[in-house]
């Protein structure tokens, strides 16, 4: 009984020692005054974040970023995962060079990065440091983690039913299509959402990549933080609790859904 109530305790103290400090953000992003001290309800940081526009554009950049290098990520990594699987024994050279991202540091793989564009550009005239060149980085590191994810749920599949589906004449597309797709359908949201995330508070990888006219929010607001913290932050940071709320619900929501196989 002890033991049980202190794993409890250790439980919401790790999960307080996470959470709290969210909560905080968000009832400071009403205060009224700009410092710590609470003076009163306000939505006055939340105009002030309207007029932001720099921000905004910085955020705007960055979510523009996340949806299509987490799309990119999703559509490479799942090709990836299904060349990783076709054989029995796997590719393991495929596989070392799909995850080696995930345990290569991100300030190596930045620097890499860098030093290829540069290359590229000055022989080449082509990427031009900026969005695109960002994509790319973060597409670099989000194809690691959906082709490790999507590979894990391939292997669970019953192999015996696409190969009924080729015996019956079915193309590998429509095999892939009508039933593997509905069978991976949790895993790729799960990806998608990974690579997402990923990419929309990536620091290290577009300080390095991004161009003189490319800011993302991590970065803007990294620099704006040392000159001094504003509420602007917080309004901002609470926006993106809630956007990223109503994301992971809408994706569980996707998840957790029955697959056709399940309904019959």
């Amino acid at each position: 009984m002890i033991r049980n109530r202190w794993i409890k305790s250790v439980f919401f103290l790790g999960y307080g020692f996470l959470y709290i400090p969210i909560v905080l953000i968000i009832i400071y992003s009403f205060n009224t005054s700009s410092t710590l001290v609470w003076q009163g309800l306000s939505l006055h940081w939340y105009r002030t974040l309207m007029n932001n526009h720099a921000l905004l554009e910085a955020a705007f950049m960055s979510l523009k970023i996340a949806v299509i290098s987490a799309s990119l990520s999703v559509l490479l990594g799942t090709l990836c995962a299904s060349a990783w699987t076709r054989k029995p024994e796997g590719h393991p050279f495929l596989g070392f060079l799909a995850t080696t991202p995930l345990v290569i540091p991100e300030i190596i793989t930045g620097l890499s990065l860098l030093m290829l564009f540069v290359w590229l550009s000055d022989h080449l005239g082509f990427p031009q440091r900026g969005m695109f060149s960002v994509i790319i980085a973060h597409t670099t590191l989000g194809v690691a983690y959906v082709t490790t994810i999507v590979r894990t749920r391939l292997l669970s599949i019953d192999p015996t039913l696409a190969e009924a589906a080729l015996d019956l004449g079915a193309r590998p597309y429509r095999v892939f299509f009508l039933i593997k797709f509905p069978l991976l359908r949790s895993s790729l949201v799960a990806s998608w959402l990974i690579a997402f995330i990923v990419s929309f508070d990536d620091v290290v990888l577009a300080s390095f990549t991004a161009g003189p006219g490319t800011t993302t929010l991590p970065i803007m607001i990294l620099s704006t933080l040392k000159i001094g913290h504003t509420p602007q932050i917080n309004a901002l940071a609470t926006c993106i609790v809630v956007m990223a709320s109503i994301l992971i619900m809408s994706a569980g929501y996707v998840m957790y859904q029955k697959t056709p196989s399940e309904n019959r």
